[in-house]
């Protein structure tokens, strides 16, 4: 566990989320070093479009929140009705629509939405509909994606799907990538 304090100028959120995320057992939570990497990555999409697959609790909500400029605007989707409360509760920001849905539903019914920068944290744009995920990515965006480093986490058999998946990435005409082996295993796209 990666001690918390090492990030200076946490979201206000933070702390509460990390504690009701802990209280709830919750444990695909994502880390602090993905979390700072986001606020970073999203202050440089002004007046952007963000969309996160995957809320979570919404440690990371918080964190694209704190990079994003008031202009901006985040629609977060998740289908655990439990851990989205947490976000719902602790994240009060006319920037943020929350969307309780499978993901793979709603990435269906909004293909023709447009993205200046995708978090892909759950299966849903990640896994499955990558494709479709992409297509909605805009020219110059971002396609960020972490636990690409084995997970304790993980099922049986699931690394071959991170390594396929990876090898896809790296066949893409339409992406300039970038593997880091840091934190959880991080992998940024630009759309070209």
């Amino acid at each position: 566990m990666i001690d918390q304090s090492i990030i200076a100028n946490q979201p206000i959120a933070y702390a509460a989320i990390m504690e009701d995320t802990e209280k709830h057992n919750f444990s695909m939570a994502s880390e602090i070093l993905t979390c700072s990497l986001l606020r970073t990555l999203a202050a440089s999409k002004p007046n952007g479009r963000f969309l996160e697959l995957g809320t979570g609790t919404g440690l990371s909500t918080a964190w694209l929140l704190d990079g994003m400029d008031h202009s901006s605007q985040l629609i977060s989707v998740d289908n655990d009705q439990q851990v989205l409360a947490i976000a719902q509760r602790q994240l009060h920001d006319t920037r943020l629509t929350l969307i309780y849905a499978d993901g793979n539903e709603w990435i269906a019914n909004h293909s023709n939405n447009k993205f200046d920068f995708i978090f892909a944290d759950a299966w849903p744009g990640k896994y499955q509909m990558l494709n479709e995920t992409l297509a909605m990515l805009n020219k110059g965006g971002i396609y960020f994606i972490d636990d690409m480093l084995p997970q304790p986490n993980w099922p049986e058999g699931h690394a071959e799907k991170a390594d396929a998946l990876l090898n896809h990435l790296d066949t893409r005409a339409d992406l300039i990538l970038t593997k880091q082996n840091w934190a959880s295993g991080i992998v940024i796209c630009i759309k070209c």
